[in-house]
């Protein structure tokens, strides 16, 4: 198998969002072209309360998915559209936005470890104001293979070796893994060769077939010879690493903090839309549709 390599490694940025919650942007707007469909990546990890007890208060989305993957803890979901949730150690939820909603994601523990991940996936034009959606899924819930090194594969989305993840999409088609990898060990997965793809070092290092080595808290861009048919990598001193992969949607990117959509226009249309209580009104009545 023809490997991809990786083309580019970026270092994860500190930085705060929500209420002051501490965390590490691995992929910000430099690289939302390259990466298409893919609009970020924030790796939050601390056992300081007050690096995380303040939570994401109240605020609105429009125009694109959400995937929060927590490792430790725990974290309660409120949005406008009445949907709840409690997300806790190994569990996902995945959010669609779509036309606007409002949510919030607030820490359901006082002390202790809250580590995990939140990814952003842009949705393509013509589902940009689809009724938004909600999934919960539980550690139990995500499919987990065991390899006989004594490592581990989450198949969050995607397909890996005839598992199936707990989400399919067929928008961006998404593969989102989560590999646990000891010493000494290595690990190849398929992605279609149109696919962008990269991964995400958050334990130990791991290197590619060319030697190229990427350690914790680094994000690898993954090269896109057509002629590839997946990605191979291995690990000296063991590691935990994500990977993903996505179809492209070759869109116009028009961004304004929590709004992704295609034009100036449509953010300006957007912005309009959430200070009329628009969001609040479009989920209220896509509940009552659903009920």
């Amino acid at each position: 198998m023809k490997t991809r390599k990786i083309e580019k490694i970026v270092a994860g940025l500190p930085t705060e969002d929500g209420a002051g919650v501490k965390l590490t942007r691995a992929l910000n707007r430099p690289l939302q072209r390259r990466l298409d469909p893919f609009l970020m990546l924030d790796h939050f990890h601390s056992d300081k309360p007050d690096d995380y007890l303040a939570g994401f208060p109240d605020h609105p989305h429009r125009g694109f998915e959400t995937v929060t993957y927590m490792l430790e803890g725990k974290m309660r979901h409120r949005d406008s559209a009445g949907h709840e949730g409690l997300l806790e150690g190994g569990g996902v939820q995945w959010m669609t936005t779509g036309r606007g909603l409002i949510h919030s994601e607030i820490p359901e523990q006082e002390n202790g470890l809250m580590s995990g991940f939140q990814l952003w996936i842009n949705l393509p034009s013509h589902a940009k104001m689809m009724r938004p959606q909600y999934r919960d899924f539980k550690a139990s819930e995500i499919p987990q293979v065991d390899l006989p090194s004594g490592g581990s594969v989450k198949v969050i989305a995607g397909e890996w070796n005839g598992t199936r993840g707990a989400v399919q999409q067929p928008f961006t088609e998404p593969l989102y893994l989560d590999v646990r990898l000891p010493a000494g060990e290595s690990f190849e997965v398929a992605i279609p060769s149109a696919h962008h793809s990269f991964l995400y070092v958050y334990e130990g290092e791991v290197s590619d077939e060319a030697g190229t080595m990427v350690s914790a808290s680094h994000l690898a861009v993954l090269d896109q010879d057509p002629a590839t048919e997946g990605l191979r990598i291995q690990s000296s001193k063991g590691a935990r690493v994500l990977i993903l992969a996505g179809k492209p949607l070759n869109e116009p990117i028009a961004q304004y903090g929590p709004f992704v959509m295609n034009t100036e226009a449509q953010l300006h249309q957007t912005i309009a839309d959430f200070q009329n209580g628009e969001f609040e009104r479009s989920t209220s009545e896509a509940l009552e549709l659903k009920n």
